[in-house]
């Protein structure tokens, strides 16, 4: 069982001791963690580390998800998309079922806790369901790209999000005028999961073996869902130029959420374009496959993140702990981690992705250094223990709301 102490040989154990020192302010404290999934996607994989950790310090931590049917999963989806820019509209009969699925979960989740910390859209509207007490302080965590959200829906889950008593985003263009503190925190990797930690050589060659990779070929790699705004599709297009020049082989390897209904199609979509290029390989990853996409990232010569829209990229993250400099889309959380020719590049069209591809494979030097440089800054971050200090304090400046001065002794 890894414990807080077991990170003390990566961050130090002066920063552990501060958590542990922090965390005496909020002991016993009841938190609530409330999201729509606990498999798939970056925020149940951050709730699976986080939830323990904050357990360890003394805080009494629970995760609770809320159900729904395929319907209310279309409905929140199309919700994500349209609070990502896309241009949806939205009938009375869907919200009316928005609202009606959170009500019925709340008849079965006691969510009566000091901290309750709702995340994303699906749950939002919950609170309305819930006698909120001044000792109850709910927070709402958006971990998606708010910075151009379709605004008839946005006025719509506006009136549901103003009781929350703060909000939390990824990044500052994507917070909006509400009437409560918002806070900017940065999502994370836990770099002792199995998708993370360190895997000997032999490790590595029993996974990529097992899943059939050619080594003779330089390799490119997206870890993703099967989701348009990951652009899988422009990554088939920016090796196929690459292809031209280089013989090199492309994996695009990825799996679903159980709140995300689009991706089967999305994967078709792909399988067309990619035609019958025997180097292009698509795998469809099942639940927990952590040691295989740790594998593949470390086995990769270049990692790319396409995406036209991000919350944040925990997969460009991943890649980066591995000492890989990363080709994102210049897209929401993915600008704050790679910096042009320091830890890798950001690219805006499918030609930009092609030229930093063969700029890579080109010169293995510069790749290597660079992945240096990405390692470290990730370590300074968007590691877990960084996260864990940031909910500490969020909880512990809601509580003293209104002070200017926190004593900590």
């Amino acid at each position: 069982m890894i414990t807080l102490d077991d990170y003390s040989d990566i961050v130090g154990k002066n920063y552990i001791e501060n958590l542990k020192y922090l965390a005496k302010k909020l002991k016993n404290k009841k938190v609530i963690m409330l999201n729509s999934t606990k498999e798939g996607g970056g925020v149940a994989e951050i709730l699976h580390r986080l939830v323990p950790l904050l357990n360890e310090l003394g805080i009494n931590c629970k995760w609770e998800i809320i159900n729904g049917d395929d319907k209310f999963f279309n409905i929140t989806k199309k919700m994500h998309n349209a609070l990502q820019g896309q241009n949806f509209n939205f009938s009375d009969e869907e919200y009316n079922y928005y609202l009606k699925i959170n009500n019925e979960n709340s008849k079965n989740l006691d969510l009566n806790a000091d901290f309750i910390v709702v995340h994303d859209p699906q749950p939002l509207p919950i609170i309305s369901n819930y006698n909120n007490s001044k000792k109850n302080k709910w927070i709402w965590r958006c971990h998606i790209d708010l910075s151009k959200p379709n605004l008839n829906l946005w006025k719509f889950l506006k009136c549901h999000l103003t009781p929350y008593d703060a909000s939390i985003f990824s990044l500052a263009k994507f917070s909006r005028t509400l009437p409560h503190p918002q806070f900017l925190v940065a999502p994370s990797i836990d770099p002792l999961s199995d998708k993370n930690r360190d895997l000997s050589a032999k490790e590595v060659e029993t996974i990529i073996k097992k899943l059939g990779v050619n080594k003779n070929k330089p390799l490119i790699l997206q870890i993703s869902r099967f989701d348009r705004f990951k652009n899988p599709i422009g990554v088939v297009k920016a090796y196929k130029l690459v292809k031209n020049e280089l013989d090199c082989q492309l994996i695009l390897a990825g799996g679903g959420a159980t709140d995300d209904p689009e991706g089967m199609k999305v994967f078709k979509e792909v399988k067309r374009e990619a035609g019958h290029d025997k180097d292009i390989k698509l795998l469809i990853l099942p639940q927990n496959s952590n040691l295989e996409i740790n594998a593949l990232q470390r086995t990769a010569d270049v990692i790319i993140q396409n995406s036209s829209k991000e919350g944040f990229g925990l997969v460009v993250t991943e890649g980066m702990w591995k000492e890989k400099p990363v080709i994102g889309g210049a897209a929401g959380g993915i600008t704050i981690q790679i910096f042009n020719d320091y830890n890798g590049f950001l690219i805006h069209s499918n030609e930009g992705a092609a030229y930093r591809i063969r700029y890579l494979l080109n010169r293995p030097r510069k790749s290597r250094d660079m992945g240096r440089h990405a390692k470290e800054f990730v370590r300074n971050n968007f590691l877990i223990t960084r996260h864990v200090r940031d909910y500490l304090a969020i909880f512990l400046a809601l509580e003293n709301q209104g002070k200017n001065i926190i004593n900590l002794f």
